[in-house]
């Protein structure tokens, strides 16, 4: 259908239907007024909402698993530290490094 056509029946049957007494007075006054007091929205400030809702879901899930990891029986079975666990899967992989080197020579 041509759109300018359409656009010339809405207008023309908008014209003929005589407006509605049951609009309160000023009612068009007053949505501009209060359309006119919004500010609009700011996409840094709904992504930094988002983030910041984030950081809180993450903490909390943090102190989960770290309170978990603590009070949970057989969590710390190993009688190493963290520290010498970390140390020993680092060295493990240059010792393995080392060992692959020397069957090559």
């Amino acid at each position: 259908m041509n759109l300018n056509e359409l656009h010339g029946k809405l207008i023309a049957a908008a014209r003929a239907t005589p407006p509605d007494e049951r609009v309160p007075y000023t009612f068009e006054k007053r949505i501009m007024a209060r359309l006119a007091g919004k500010t609009p929205l700011d996409a840094w400030d709904l992504w930094g909402q988002a983030f910041s809702r984030a950081a809180v879901f993450c903490v909390g899930f943090m102190l989960l698993l770290s309170a978990g990891s603590f009070f949970l029986p057989g969590a710390n079975s190993s009688s190493l530290s963290l520290s010498q666990d970390v140390e020993q899967t680092l060295m493990a992989a240059v010792d393995n490094n080392n060992a692959d080197q020397q069957d090559a020579w």
